[in-house]
């Protein structure tokens, strides 16, 4: 699945099949879903802990989120949340 196809997928009620839990989770942080999108990346992988750390820093919560940037062994975003969520899915889809 491509970056645009993912994207175009939220037009849809339910997430595609077959999606990893990351970009499950990414898939619902991109439809407000924060719920549903945090409670995915609980079970933590590194990929779990990225979405993780993006999720708070949607939140605002940059203490949590440096957090979980450190366990996901990235560094902590400086871009906008837009090209943030658009590498996430570029790095998740490239590993699906």
């Amino acid at each position: 699945m491509t970056l645009d196809e993912f994207r175009a997928s939220l037009d849809a009620g339910a997430a595609p099949a077959g999606l990893k839990p990351a970009l499950q989770a990414l898939w619902h942080a991109a439809k407000g879903n924060w719920d549903k999108a945090h409670s995915i990346t609980q079970s933590g992988s590194p990929e779990l802990d990225w979405v993780h750390a993006y999720l708070h820093r949607v939140e605002g919560d940059l203490p949590n989120a440096r957090y979980w940037y450190r366990r996901a062994g990235r560094p902590e975003a400086t871009v906008s949340l837009e090209e943030e969520w658009a590498a996430l899915a570029e790095a998740l889809l490239a590993s699906n």
